[in-house]
């Protein structure tokens, strides 16, 4: 992957399960592959500057070399959250692939783009930045680290 090649697309929805069956039954997209975010699966969870204390469920499927993400928030209080409260569903971020995240964290806050969300799932960094007032949507930070295998897949089988 090229340094701030998009990823992923990612959308916030209120049910994952049905976001899914949609997907699946609409585009044939798919298959899913879900996975619960908390604390302590996910470390250094920070939300606006704070431990994060918040869960939720995400979904990814890949075409070609984009994954599309779907996330349902559960409990806490998240980025996710305030999207589903001030837009409802829908797309919230774009994911940029650098094996450096830290290095493009530091580029991004010198052009005034500050995280409000960040953590790490097993190799898999993630920092979201406070694009939205200039582009409409969050850019998410990533460097592809490699994860565990999914805690289940929908369709089954």
């Amino acid at each position: 992957m090229q340094e701030g090649s998009v990823m992923q697309i990612a959308y916030i929805v209120r049910d994952l399960d049905a976001a899914m069956r949609r997907h699946w039954e609409v585009s044939g997209f798919g298959p899913w592959d879900v996975y619960e975010f908390k604390a302590p699966k996910v470390c250094d969870y920070v939300y606006r500057g704070r431990p994060a204390t918040h869960t939720c469920l995400i979904a990814v499927a890949w075409s070609d070399k984009v994954q599309l993400e779907l996330i349902q928030p559960v409990s806490g209080r998240s980025i996710y959250d305030e999207h589903l409260e001030t837009r409802g569903e829908g797309f919230h971020h774009v994911k940029l692939f650098y094996a450096d995240c830290a290095k493009a964290v530091a580029d991004y806050a010198r052009r005034g783009y500050a995280v409000t969300q960040s953590g790490k799932f097993d190799e898999d960094e993630h920092y979201y930045l406070d694009t939205e007032a200039d582009l409409g949507y969050v850019i998410e930070l990533g460097n592809a680290g490699k994860i565990r295998p999914a805690e289940r897949r929908y369709p089954a089988g």
